[in-house]
């Protein structure tokens, strides 16, 4: 079996410190489980307590919130170590006398629901906690474990199958496309459909197909709202725990309120490519698509947001549109400076920096990405 070892590995490590807590948050199948067990064996973590929120023996275990309690049951461990961590009631106070009280003691800890977290481990671990995400597999793990003829060989089964950590153990894709299809129908939706009293999960997949077919382009929240009967409210709502359950991500317009630039809109792209492919019943093969740039695009900022996550790249990222319709599909400010690249599946001619960028933004760099020159983008 292939096993592909994971970039945050390295940071969890840095970070796991004594009376501190670390959190992992990703959506459900990413290797989060994976990740935990992978840690013990390699870096032979000596005296680890290992618990799963979903168990009901961890409720018990933890249920007596008591500084003696928690005293008791830690006793000779040096690492606290709980996968599915949201799902412990009152986990954020049970945690924060922990770290308090028990002197030493590293916590890793794991969640599915950004929802969950902030509202059970948030608050109470203020200044006590550090936070990560772990994604579906990366461009720059894969490479790590193969040669360049297999990264650009991998490439059409990456865009249409996406990067979902077991499918790289599966022979074909008709078990891919089914592993995809069960993951959508058993994993997907389980958080969100437990939050805020979430019961009608057609009118979230039918969010969610609409917004696969307007990858990279302005998504109007009154149209949804019109299209599926739905308040605005409800929809703003949706995304909202959409993202929070890391399916989906919000990009936002740039913009240093020049007259001619749009202000509020904004762009939703998918987490993987191959989530927006099945929930839109199309895994058909690149020759015989009309979407190509939309899969390019998505996995090409859905890459670099795992590249920045992983390096810890302090970064805002943006798309840029004027009223006159020139437009920049991904912006980046960081360090003082403007980041503009335009994506493109294939660079058949000289594509020139839009008028209205480069007089008001004379200093900005601008940059075509497209198959010749991607690799180095998403790893730089």
């Amino acid at each position: 079996m292939d096993i592909i070892p994971r970039e945050l590995s390295h940071s969890i490590l840095k970070y796991m410190k004594p009376n501190k807590v670390v959190m992992v948050l990703g959506a459900r199948r990413t290797g989060k489980t994976f990740l935990i067990k992978s840690l013990i064996e390699e870096n032979e973590l000596h005296k680890y307590l290992l618990l799963n929120g979903e168990d009901l023996g961890t409720l018990d275990l933890l249920k007596e919130k008591s500084i003696e309690n928690y005293k008791q049951k830690l006793a000779g461990y040096n690492y606290l170590l709980i996968d599915e961590a949201q799902k412990i009631p009152e986990i954020g106070l049970k945690l924060k006398l922990i770290v308090d009280n028990i002197e030493g003691i590293k916590i890793l800890v794991t969640g599915s629901s950004a929802f969950d977290i902030a509202n059970r481990l948030g608050e109470p671990l203020t200044g006590r906690s550090f936070i990560f995400h772990l994604f579906p597999l990366a461009l720059m793990e894969f490479i790590k474990n193969e040669n360049l003829i297999e990264t650009i060989g991998r490439l059409e089964t990456r865009l249409v199958y996406g990067n979902y950590p077991e499918l790289i153990n599966l022979k074909g894709n008709d078990e891919r496309a089914k592993y995809l299809t069960d993951l959508v129908n058993s994993y997907l939706l389980k958080d969100i459909l437990t939050l805020d009293g979430i019961r009608n999960s057609d009118k979230i997949l039918d969010l969610l197909r609409l917004i696969a077919f307007q990858i990279g382009h302005e998504v109007s929240l009154n149209e949804l709202s019109n299209t599926l009967g739905l308040h605005k409210a409800t929809i703003e709502k949706y995304l909202d725990l959409l993202s929070k359950v890391f399916v989906i991500f919000r990009l936002g317009s740039f913009s240093r309120n020049l007259r001619k630039e749009i202000t509020k809109s904004q762009k939703w792209y998918f987490f993987d490519n191959g989530i927006r492919n099945i929930l839109i019943n199309n895994v058909n093969s690149l020759n015989l698509r009309n979407d190509i740039g939309q899969l390019w695009e998505n996995y090409l900022v859905s890459e670099r947001i795992k590249f920045q996550s992983y390096t810890g790249m302090l970064v805002s990222n943006f798309f840029w549109r004027t009223y006159q319709k020139q437009e920049i599909d991904w912006i980046e400010e960081r360090e003082g400076n403007l980041f503009a690249y335009e994506i493109k599946w294939e660079a058949r001619k000289k594509t020139l920096v839009p008028t209205a960028w480069k007089e008001a933004y004379p200093n900005a760099t601008f940059e075509v990405i497209d198959k010749n020159n991607y690799i180095n983008w998403l790893m730089k």
